[in-house]
């Protein structure tokens, strides 16, 4: 079964060049049939998957409040007041995380919810990619992954300078310019110790994702990844074993 097809990237083409709620309400038909609806039959296949990638995550198939982020734009602070979102973006969260409210315009902790790694795809005609970690965790949150990383610098290059990890991801995100208060700036990781997002992603080609075996491929690719997001689990002290 094909969970994204041509016409899914068509229609996101389109919005990006016809922003404006007139337009989408005219289309919402195809918006529903192309876009809506298959992601969220690929949430359903991914439901038991994501738990043989990591048994603490879930994909969720609610239509609001699951792992479909919304997509509609929250424009109150933003200089950018077009309405909609022109990528599809589903996340596959925490057990233990709150899911609600979630939008792509806020960080992972934002609105009540756990800080807590996910996994993450994103679809945009040409500019699709895959990941997953942890993005914009608040304060304490942060302050806890960087002492967990002074504390566990080994597992942390275990994980991130694997050859399966390295074959396809690459750590990104928000860096600081100078050492975070508190920490060595000479420490061996001090590149590590400035980030602020503790992320890894890969890109994934249009034609990846109109791929009708979608939800064993992304399983098998996030595998590498599994590790990464234990190792934040356990800097959170977030369970592991899906109890």
């Amino acid at each position: 079964m094909h969970h994204f097809t041509p016409k899914t990237l068509r229609f996101l083409n389109d919005l990006a060049a016809n922003n404006r709620r007139d337009w989408f309400e005219a289309h919402r038909g195809a918006y529903e049939q192309d876009v809506r609806e298959p992601a969220l039959r690929l949430i359903t296949a991914m439901e038991a998957r994501i738990r043989e990638v990591h048994p603490a995550f879930m994909a969720s198939p609610k239509k609001v409040g699951g792992s479909l982020f919304r997509i509609h734009r929250d424009t109150r602070f933003s200089g950018d007041k077009t309405p909609y979102k022109t990528h599809i973006g589903i996340t596959f969260f925490h057990a233990a995380t709150r899911a609600t409210a979630r939008t792509a315009d806020t960080g992972n902790a934002a609105r009540g919810r756990l800080d807590a790694p996910v996994f993450y795809l994103h679809i945009a005609p040409g500019a699709s990619f895959m990941g997953g970690g942890i993005w914009h965790p608040q304060a304490p949150a942060l302050r806890q992954i960087r002492e967990y990383l002074v504390d566990n610098p080994a597992s942390w290059r275990a994980v991130t300078q694997g050859p399966a990890f390295a074959r396809h991801y690459t750590l990104g995100g928000e860096v600081l310019v100078r050492p975070p208060k508190g920490f060595d700036a000479q420490h061996a990781l001090i590149n590590d110790l400035k980030r602020k997002d503790f992320i890894a992603s890969a890109a994934v080609a249009d034609e990846d994702v109109m791929r009708p075996d979608l939800p064993a491929w992304l399983t098998r690719r996030y595998q590498p990844l599994a590790p990464l997001v234990d190792w934040l689990c356990d800097a959170l002290t977030l369970p592991t074993d899906g109890a």
